[in-house]
């Protein structure tokens, strides 16, 4: 199974990270930054460990539902998740594009990032 995806106009090709490999890798990251077991975290999402551990090595792409148990036994946001995962492919992908920039919504904001209201 391929690790990353070649796409491009024209027949052009660019070396792409999959969105599955992606999220296994955050997944994964988050469980273990917990010290939690696979066991443990596919409990709590009420999914099987085989399947759960599919998911993390990129093997196999999650549902929508199945994400948002994860997230959820995992205490993690979707949205915050959804942030680590885009930043995950821009720390990627930006080499292989230069100085390429990757502006993110007016409002939108990062996990982390602290906003100063003035009176």
């Amino acid at each position: 199974m391929a690790d990353v995806a070649y796409i491009g106009p024209g027949g052009s090709r660019r070396h792409q990270p999959l969105l599955r490999m992606l999220v296994g890798d955050v997944l994964r990251r988050r469980r273990i930054a917990q010290r939690r077991t696979l066991a443990d975290v596919a409990r709590a999402a009420r999914v099987s460990v085989p399947y759960l551990s599919e998911v993390e090595r990129g093997r196999k792409e999650a549902s929508s539902e199945v994400l948002a148990a994860v997230c959820e036994a995992l205490g993690l946001d979707l949205a915050d998740f959804l942030t680590e995962v885009r930043l995950h492919l821009v720390t990627q992908v930006a080499p292989a594009h230069g100085s390429r920039q990757y502006p993110m919504a007016p409002n939108a904001h990062r996990a982390g990032d602290v906003m100063l209201l003035a009176a």
